[in-house]
């Protein structure tokens, strides 16, 4: 590859980079996917000092594009480049996409490592010489990363148009030659998007149609028992009636439009998983607590709820909302665990797939419990417990703690998601990530700080925090726990689904790991 001699940008030279945009709001290396946020501050702060400028400096040679290179977003500075095609609790299409990405990087990758051999793509080994330096390998990564954008997300391609060229690269190579670090890259995202086009997810929209194809559409005939306008049957998910507004904030929805949630991509219990071919292989137990026909247990779940909800603190709140917003919570704990360590590029890169693929072969089984259990929510089981009898819980955003709400009009701190609720998705995927960090470094270690500043919360914004509130979080095992007691405070999930959550996530951070290292020994079947 012939590099530029000067960049567009005065003071840019092709050996240290330095990029400089506006708008740019995040600041976590995986986040070039999706815009996750290195820090809670970060990823949610809006005004004047997320979108100041930011410079990047970037060497090819010394640098590690995981490691180092900032996420952001260009564009309007004012508009959100992410959320607006991905929510920020839609977990089966962030962990499709950001599963997808990784897998491009190690296979990408996996010619210049001395064993490796890729999961989707397999190149000839490449002399160690070309190796000597990050460049080629951080070369081949960019490409990869760029070519499963294209694929996935036509609405970032411009962002990542700029990028390239603001780093001396030609957005408009497409070369498949497989001894050159961008050939590698194109030929590796090119293999993961072929692999996706067939994952159980129909992202082609064509599964059971001929014409008019809608990507993501259910294609395996779930209906929910109940309405969402009747309950039918207490044990069993109630789509919400919600207003046309599914992320926290202002002006994020039409006034006057009300909308019946569909369970998301209920398809992905069929999908197809790395490391089994049958979930039912892990026999998770029924959820007894939210069964209707044990009415003890069943009160006692939503007792806990209201409980939760009514002695709500700041910190609750700060760690619901970090928790909820996948885009946030899912990657910088593992950026936080990684910067504990000393990891080279393709540690880097290797840790970066161990937990994506945990997280990705965990929804596959969870999402095969949720369509099998079809669990009811929270904010349905109180309503049926409580009718319109006035309860004590948390009032709505700034009201605090209410002794007069009337039953069937609490809903939980944060917005329910459009699935069942059981087993909780956000507490498995926590604890498989943890598991395959634990076992990629042998230790617990995972010294996490986040800060939230004053009054910098979505749901009650000026208010909550009360004031600057800094979080930290030594060891993934803690982390874990606040994670799935988050899932209580938000009013999302039971106190017992969290709990039996954990365990049933950890399992696949386990084969994760394994699958993984496995790949990296060389130890597979061509």
């Amino acid at each position: 590859m012939t590099m530029p001699g000067r960049s567009p940008l005065s003071g840019f030279s092709p050996g240290r980079r330095s990029l400089l945009l506006g708008g740019i709001g995040g600041v976590s290396t995986a986040a070039l996917v999706l815009g996750h946020g290195g820090s809670a501050a970060a990823g949610q702060a809006t005004g004047s000092a997320a979108r100041s400028a930011a410079q990047i400096d970037f060497d090819f040679d010394t640098d590690n594009f995981i490691r180092d290179f900032t996420s952001f977003d260009v564009g309007d500075p004012d508009g959100d480049q992410v959320t607006g095609f991905v929510a920020p609790m839609d977990v089966t299409h962030q962990m499709r996409i950001n599963n997808m990405v990784y897998l491009a990087w190690f296979d990408a990758l996996a010619p210049y490592h001395p064993t490796a051999l890729g999961v989707h793509t397999r190149f000839e080994r490449r002399p160690s010489s070309e190796s000597a330096t990050n460049r080629n390998m951080n070369i081949a990564i960019v490409y990869a990363t760029f070519t499963v954008i294209k694929g996935l997300l036509p609405e970032r391609v411009a962002v990542y148009r700029e990028i390239l060229t603001l780093l001396g690269l030609d957005p408009d190579d497409e070369s498949e030659d497989r001894t050159s670090p961008i050939g590698i890259g194109n030929v590796a995202g090119k293999g993961l998007l072929a692999a996706g086009e067939r994952d159980g997810m129909n992202s082609l929209g064509d599964e059971g149609r001929r014409y008019n194809g809608r990507p993501f559409e259910d294609y395996t005939g779930y209906e929910p028992v109940n309405s969402a306008f009747e309950l039918r049957n207490p044990s069993r998910w109630q789509p919400q009636l919600t207003t046309h507004n599914r992320r926290h904030g202002e002006s994020l929805g039409d006034k006057g439009v009300f909308t019946v949630q569909q369970f998301l991509t209920p398809q992905l219990r069929v999908g197809r998983a790395y490391t089994f071919d049958d979930p039912a292989r892990f026999g998770l137990a029924p959820p007894r607590h939210s069964d209707h026909t044990r009415p003890r247990e069943y009160k006692r779940s939503v007792d806990e709820i209201l409980e939760a909800s009514a002695a709500l603190t700041d910190e609750q709140k700060m760690i619901a909302e970090f928790v909820h917003n996948k885009l946030l919570g899912v990657g910088p704990p593992a950026y936080a665990a990684a910067h504990a360590h000393e990891l080279d590029l393709h540690g880097w890169t290797q840790l970066w797939v161990s937990y994506s693929m945990a997280s990705w072969d965990a929804m596959v089984a969870t999402w095969h419990y949720k369509a099998l259990y079809d669990a009811v929510r929270p904010f349905s089981a109180v309503r049926h417990v409580y009718g319109d009898s006035k309860v004590t819980a948390w009032g709505g955003p700034g009201k605090g703690t209410v002794d007069d709400i009337p039953a069937d009009q609490w809903v939980g701190y944060l917005n329910v998601e459009d699935h069942p609720e059981y087993p909780s998705s956000s507490a498995v995927v926590f604890a498989a990530e943890a598991q395959a960090t634990r076992r990629f470094f042998d230790d617990d270690v995972l010294d996490l700080t986040l800060t939230f500043p004053a009054g910098s919360g979505v749901v009650e914004p000026g208010v909550t925090p009360a004031g600057d509130l800094e979080l930290r979080w030594d060891t993934w095992t803690d982390f874990v726990q606040d994670c799935a007691d988050s899932r209580l405070w938000a009013g999302a999930h039971f106190s017992k689904t969290n709990q039996t959550s954990i365990p049933f996530g950890e399992q696949f951070g386990d084969l994760a790991y394994e699958y993984v290292q496995r790949h990296v020994r060389g130890d597979v079947e061509d």
